[in-house]
């Protein structure tokens, strides 16, 4: 997986209003994080700017923050000094992570924000997967989000342009999704993400980024964590919904 250098610049602008403070977004999974000891230890993969991973450490869990993106794991690291959170960082993508962790080693493993599709096809796909299935302990879980691909490649290729301004640190944005949906499931597919500042005086600054992707099905997705050890305990895929969270238990 790479990408994001540019967008982790601007990445404030994609985040919900709901989950943009490290307790707010940590809330957000506070179904999954109830089933956890105070002192759990977890692993927040493809960490983003790090919101999740700190606000889980200001829960009091012991929690290592990854992902392929330098430039992500920095924003992280600059959080977690702003909250004073205890968080470790570490560069690394999916296939990384056993070089950098035990096996066993984690309770819990996030892979959040829609970042799965970004594994290079159905076999990095699987090697992410075990990458993550081989650091749960036996019982841990899985929490992962995705979109609902079936209803993006419904839609086709297709712009789609916020319909209203974003605020962020006193500033405002306009965020676009330039989506090139190819004509195969297991092609390379894109997305352009571009966030528009928008300054007092009416210019405009843009930052963009063309991000390579790889979707699947709700169903092939099921059955690649169980060849990976995991059991799908929770998933709450609905067809006509853009996003979905399954938990998956390592058996």
């Amino acid at each position: 997986m790479t990408g994001y250098d540019v967008l982790a610049e601007v990445y404030e602008w994609l985040i919900s209003d709901a989950k943009l403070t490290p307790p707010e977004f940590a809330a957000a999974f506070a179904d999954v994080t109830c089933l956890l000891p105070s002192n759990a230890h977890v692993l927040d993969c493809s960490c983003g700017t790090g919101q999740l991973a700190v606000g889980l450490a200001g829960l009091g869990m012991q929690v290592v923050a990854t992902d392929a993106s330098e430039a992500m794991v920095r924003r992280t690291a600059e959080l977690s000094e702003e909250f004073r959170a205890s968080v470790r960082t570490v560069r690394a993508d999916w296939q990384e992570l056993p070089d950098h962790f035990n096996d066993a080693t984690f309770d819990m493993v996030f892979c959040v924000g829609n970042s799965l599709h970004h594994a290079v096809g159905a076999r990095g796909r699987l090697a992410a997967l075990e990458s993550m299935s081989r650091l749960l302990r036996r019982g841990g879980r899985l929490v992962l989000t995705s979109r609902t691909w079936e209803l993006v490649r419904a839609r086709g290729s297709r712009l789609d342009i916020s319909d209203r301004l974003v605020r962020r640190n006193g500033r405002d944005a306009v965020v676009v999704y330039r989506w090139e949906i190819a004509p195969h499931w297991e092609q390379e597919h894109h997305i352009e993400i571009a966030v528009a500042h928008v300054d007092t005086a009416g210019s405009v600054r843009v930052r963009s980024e063309l991000l390579s992707c790889w979707p699947y099905r709700h169903d092939e997705l099921k059955v690649e964590l169980r060849r990976v050890g995991l059991r799908a305990e929770r998933s709450t895929f609905n067809p006509e919904a853009e996003n979905y969270m399954v938990v998956a238990s390592k058996i």
